[in-house]
């Protein structure tokens, strides 16, 4: 979730009091910013990484595996690590939702060498010694995308009960003790978004239905049930009722800085056809509350533990107290591209506040980007400080992030922030986190490789925003990679001034095809990438090391290698004690995770998940990277 305001938060009541000063004031904000900031030019690539991290308690006499809510004391020492010595940190870090989560990044962004590739990997081994050193004994930090049993009966450490009549997500299932501790806003949006939905939020994930699994799946809650999850609970799902349950889940995103504005706004864009895609290969999170489910990805999940829309909003009764109906919750896939290459391409209809986009537009910003922010600006704030009420709109913009940070989407267009050295951004959001550190490092550098080969070969992936929208839903099913087919742009090496007809332009491929390319049909990803890196001059070890990452995306592609979320069902599926239920006991999951913390530390090989792809990257700094290389740029 990023840095955080600190400070006391208001009740709800105060909140929905002001969403329309937060609005006012977040736009006022935003204009002073792009008016002073739009013509920004110069600026060079940088980029950075996010993981997330759960803290995992074993207990060897037991057999049990659980989430250790030790997250608070951890981020104090590592937090006061860097107050220390600012300048020399190569690792940042930052509390997440959960109290058994923790965030980390590159000390400093990495910059526009290729040789920074050579980097990656080795200090996102360096950030999981540097927490990894602070745990007990019996503690492990995983990058897991889901822990298997979140929610399910004694999923934490130290133990904590649900207490659905008191708790502020007044959840059946995850207990207030594992939200995060050391700050208010995450208690505070969890109670806000349940008040503004004006009922719990409801998320349900269909049930893998195994052999042995009843038929319909109905769970029984026995006591805790009461009239509201009894409704909101479908059969053959896996019933969820709290956000922890989606922002509970662990991501790997990308940010990068843009040249100028333009530059920022083409590569939103274009990158949006790829979220589903990357969703779709990073897939690694198939166990929710316990059970094996017939999803292999979070987003839905996530979608859903936040969607803050009253039933007016979401279409339900007819609107009287809010004034849209939204289609879709604040966490969801871009609805608008930003750039004009990409205007024709916004196919479905757009609800934005008309006075909002008028005030933009009376203010020279131009249409594409004015029903952005108006479109965005349709939500309400659902956390705000009681010292962040009143601002100087000239010098700050807490208003305006304050709504602009809880549009959690596949991608974010990122103005600078003021009186900074950074540059006008975009972050990339849908990939899952893997297991290991390679596999991160090769998405992430696979990812910015994509960025240097749009902007350089001025390549259009752009499609109607209904076909990402219908990629996105099929990046979700089970064995999307294999199973599914998405709509992808069939010539993507011409100038989109040229075509006509956005949806004539779009055919179905499938991943394997998009990335590694099709006889004459489609030059593929990957090959283009490999086009790019053979016009530079690059070093022998970060060739190397390029096409390590590059051979992992495209055997995972074609289904050589399985994806995380089909070796975990795998693993489960063949595990003894599976009685071919869907059920993952507390030693199913003890014996997987045991597993999983083998493969991340070398001593165990996957060959299914990995094959021969394994690097063994130093952790190198980058000056003495660079001084063994010729500073050739992205």
């Amino acid at each position: 979730m990023g840095l955080l305001s600190v400070g006391n938060p208001l009740s709800w009541e105060e909140t929905k009091n002001l969403a329309d000063h937060v609005r006012k004031h977040g736009i006022i904000q935003f204009i002073n910013l792009y008016k002073r900031l739009r013509d920004r030019q110069g600026d060079v690539l940088k980029w950075g990484d996010e993981v997330e991290y759960m803290i995992i308690k074993f207990d060897d006499v037991a057999k049990t595996a659980k989430l250790s809510l030790r997250a608070p004391e951890i981020l104090q020492i590592l937090n006061e690590k860097e107050d220390n010595d600012p300048d020399n940190i190569k690792s940042l870090w930052r509390p997440e939702y959960g109290a058994y989560m923790i965030e980390g990044t590159p000390g400093k962004p990495y910059g526009c060498l290729l040789v920074h590739f050579n980097v990656v990997e080795a200090n996102m081994k360096y950030r999981r010694q540097e927490a990894s050193k602070l745990l007990q004994p019996n503690e492990v930090l995983m990058s897991l995308t889901n822990f298997p049993r979140t929610g399910a009966i004694d999923f934490t450490d130290p133990p904590a009960q649900p207490t659905p009549s008191t708790s502020v997500s007044r959840s059946l299932f995850f207990p207030d003790e594992a939200i995060f501790p050391g700050h208010p806003r995450f208690k505070t949006l969890t109670g806000n978004i349940r008040q503004r939905r004006g009922e719990k939020v409801a998320i349900n994930i269909p049930i893998y239905k195994d052999k042995n699994v009843p038929n319909p799946f109905k769970e029984d809650f026995g006591t805790l049930i009461e009239n509201e999850s009894s409704s909101a609970a479908k059969e053959d799902h896996i019933y969820m009722d709290a956000m922890g349950f989606g922002m509970g889940c662990c991501c790997l995103q990308l940010t990068f800085q843009a040249c100028n504005i333009e530059e920022a706004r083409t590569l939103y864009d274009q990158l949006t056809p790829l979220c589903p895609i990357m969703l779709a290969l990073t897939a690694a999170s198939p166990f929710y509350r316990g059970y094996i489910s017939d999803v292999d990805c979070r987003w839905n999940v996530i979608s859903c533990s936040v969607d803050c829309r009253t039933k007016e909003e979401r279409g339900l009764k007819p609107l009287k107290e809010n004034k849209f109906r939204i289609s879709k919750s604040r966490y969801d896939s871009i609805d608008s591209y930003l750039s004009e290459q990409g205007e024709k391409y916004n196919d479905v209809p757009l609800t934005y506040d008309d006075e909002i986009y008028k005030q933009l537009q009376d203010n020279g910003i131009d249409k594409l980007l004015a029903q952005h922010i108006a479109h965005l600006f349709i939500r309400d704030s659902v956390s705000l400080f009681s010292e962040k009420v009143y601002q100087d709109d000239e010098k700050d913009t807490d208003h305006f992030e304050n709504i602009q940070s809880t549009n959690w989407q596949t991608m974010r267009f990122k103005p600078p922030p003021p009186n900074s050295p950074i540059g006008w951004r975009v972050e990339f959001r849908p990939c899952e986190v893997q297991i290991t550190d390679f596999e991160n490092a090769a998405i992430v550098c696979f990812v910015v490789l994509l960025t240097r080969v749009i902007l350089s070969y001025k390549l259009n992936l752009l499609i109607p925003i209904s076909n990402v929208d219908k990629n996105m839903a099929r990046a979700q099913k089970r064995n999307a990679v294999k199973a599914e087919k998405f709509w992808f742009r069939r010539d993507i090496t011409s100038d989109a001034k040229n075509q006509d007809n956005g949806q004539a332009e779009c055919t179905e491929f499938t991943i394997n095809e998009i990335i590694n390319g099709k006889d004459d049909v489609f030059p593929g990803l990957i090959p283009l990438v490999n086009s790019y890196l053979a016009s530079m001059d690059v070093d022998a070890d970060t060739h190397c090391t390029v096409q390590a990452y590059l051979k992992l995306i495209q055997k995972r592609a074609s289904g050589e290698l399985l994806t995380t979320a089909a070796w975990l069902r795998k693993e489960v599926i063949s595990h003894p004690e599976y009685k071919s239920d869907s059920v993952i006991t507390q030693r199913i999951n003890y014996d997987l995770l045991k597993k999983i913390q083998k493969i991340a530390t070398n001593e165990l090989l996957c060959p299914e998940l990995l094959g021969t792809c394994i690097s063994s990257k130093t952790n190198e700094t980058i000056p003495a990277a660079v001084a063994k290389a010729e500073k050739v740029p992205l």
